[in-house]
C-alpha cells in the first residue's frame, strides 16, 4: 500500500527533473550561441554538466536543427575534437533600428548573422503611426525575399527611441516625450502571428555589445549610445538593467546644469543637451559655424574644422566633451563601472578623434579611487548595433523558455 500522497510526491519529483533538463539545455543552448564556436567539453565546463549530460543535450540540439558541427582541431594524442555551434539556418530573427526619421529592418540568422536588410523613412521626422507603415512595409519586402527562411522566424525585435515600458501582463507601451508623441502601444500586428518584443534603442546596443562586443564578458559596464538622442545600457553582474517597470536608466535626460540648456523633453540641463547631435551641431551654427546636414558628415565637418586649428570649432568640441565627462563621470560614481563602452554614430565619431580627451574627461568628474578602476572603449559593432541588440530579444525567449526548446527539438524530430 502506498503512502498517503506518494503519487503527488512522485510527480513533483519528475517535474522536478524536466525543469532541471530544461534549464542545462536552456543554458547550453545560450553558451553556444553567444561563443558561435565552442566545444562539449567548453559546455560541460561553463555549465557545471558531466561531460555525458553535454553529449546527449548537443545531440538532442542537433536533431532539432539548432547546433551543428563545423569542423574539428587537433587533440592532445586522442581523437579530433569537434567544433560545433549555433547552425545558421536553424532559426531566424528580426531586429529593427527605429528612429525619429525611419527604421532600419535586418534579418540575422542563429548565429547572428546578418542575412538582409530593409530601410524605410526619410530625413523627416516621423509620426508613430508613419513609423508603423514603415515597418509592415520593411519587414513585408524582407518576408518577400526570404520566403524560404520565413517559417523559421522566431520573432521581431524593436529597438525604439523612448522610453519602454512593460506592464505585468506584457503588454508594451512607448513613451517618447523627447519627440513631442502621445504614449504609443507597441503594434503587435507586423507580420502575421510573429511575437513583437520591444526596448529602448539604447539598451538593445548594449544587449549586442554585451552578447558580442566590447561589454563581453565584463560583468559591470555602461554601454552609452550617442545619436541625436542620448541613452545608456547599464549592464550589472552580468545582466541589463531594467528597473520596476522596464524603463530604467533613461541617462540623457539626467541633469548636468541646474536650469540649464532646454532639452528636448521639456526640461532644462538635460544630458541630451549638450551631448546630443543636435545640441552640438547647434552650439556650433549658434558661435557662427557654417555646415551642411546635421548627421555625421556635418559632425565630421566640425571634428575637421577643430582638427585644423579653428578655434570656435575647439570650443563646442571641448565644450560637448566636457559634458560628456561630467555625464559619465557622475554614472561612474554610481554604479562604479570595470568599463565604459562609447557608441552610437556621435559616440564612434568621438571616439575615433578624441577618445583620450573623453577618458580624461570622465575621469576628472569621477572620484579618484573609481576612476583608476574603468577603461574606456569605443563600442564593437557600428551602424547595425541597435537593430542587432534587437533581433537577440526573440533569441532570449526561445532560449529563456526551455519547453519552447523542447518544442522545436520533437518538432524537428517528427517532421
Amino acid at each position: 500500500m502506498s503512502a498517503p500522497g506518494g503519487r503527488h510526491l512522485a510527480a513533483a519529483e519528475s517535474l522536478t527533473v524536466t525543469d532541471l533538463r530544461h534549464r542545462n539545455r536552456s543554458a547550453a543552448l545560450q553558451f553556444i550561441i553567444r561563443e558561435r564556436e565552442t566545444t562539449r567539453a567548453d559546455v560541460a565546463r561553463h555549465c557545471g554538466l558531466s561531460t555525458a549530460a553535454v553529449a546527449n543535450i548537443v545531440t538532442e540540439l542537433m536533431a532539432a536543427g539548432l547546433v551543428a558541427e563545423n569542423g574539428s582541431r587537433a587533440s592532445r594524442g586522442g581523437r579530433p575534437i569537434a567544433i560545433i555551434g549555433p547552425r545558421r539556418d536553424g532559426a531566424y530573427a528580426v531586429g529593427a533600428d527605429v528612429g525619429e526619421r525611419g527604421v532600419a529592418v535586418e534579418l540575422f540568422d542563429l548565429g547572428l548573422n546578418l542575412v538582409d536588410r530593409e530601410f524605410r523613412g526619410g530625413a523627416h521626422q516621423e509620426t508613430p503611426e508613419d513609423i508603423h507603415r514603415d515597418l509592415r512595409e520593411a519587414i513585408a519586402a524582407l518576408r518577400e525575399r526570404n520566403a524560404d527562411r520565413w517559417p523559421r522566424v522566431l520573432g521581431i525585435g524593436l529597438g525604439l527611441p523612448g522610453v519602454v515600458e512593460t506592464s505585468p501582463d506584457g503588454t508594451q507601451t512607448l513613451f517618447a516625450q523627447s519627440l513631442g508623441w502621445e504614449p504609443h502601444g507597441i503594434p503587435t500586428d507586423l507580420a502575421g502571428d510573429l511575437p513583437v518584443f520591444a526596448e529602448n534603442g539604447a539598451k538593445t546596443q548594449a544587449r549586442a555589445e554585451l552578447w558580442f562586443g566590447a561589454a563581453r564578458g565584463t560583468a559591470h559596464a555602461l554601454v552609452a549610445l550617442l545619436g541625436r538622442g542620448v541613452g545608456l545600457g547599464v549592464v550589472n553582474d552580468g545582466e541589463l538593467a531594467h528597473g520596476a517597470f522596464s524603463s530604467a536608466t533613461e541617462w540623457g535626460h539626467t541633469k548636468i546644469r541646474f536650469d540649464g540648456e532646454p532639452c528636448r523633453c521639456g526640461d532644462r540641463g538635460c544630458v541630451e543637451a549638450y551631448v546630443g547631435a543636435d545640441a552640438i551641431l547647434g552650439a556650433w551654427r549658434a558661435a557662427g559655424g557654417v555646415f551642411e546636414g546635421s548627421g555625421w558628415t556635418a559632425l565630421g565637418a566640425l571634428l575637421d574644422a577643430a582638427d585644423g586649428g579653428d578655434p570656435v570649432a575647439s570650443r563646442v568640441v571641448d565644450g560637448a566633451i566636457d559634458a560628456l565627462g561630467a555625464a559619465l563621470g557622475s554614472m561612474v560614481n554610481l554604479v562604479n563601472p570595470q568599463r565604459i563602452v562609447v557608441g552610437g554614430w556621435v559616440g564612434l565619431r568621438l571616439m575615433e578623434r578624441r577618445t583620450d580627451a573623453v577618458l580624461a574627461a570622465t575621469r576628472a568628474r569621477s572620484l579618484r579611487r573609481l576612476a583608476d578602476q574603468f577603461d574606456l572603449v569605443p563600442a564593437t559593432f557600428g551602424g547595425d548595433t541597435v537593430a542587432l541588440g534587437s533581433a537577440l530579444m526573440p533569441i532570449e525567449q526561445l532560449i529563456a523558455q526551455g519547453r519552447a526548446v523542447d518544442e522545436a527539438i520533437d518538432a524537428r524530430t517528427v517532421g
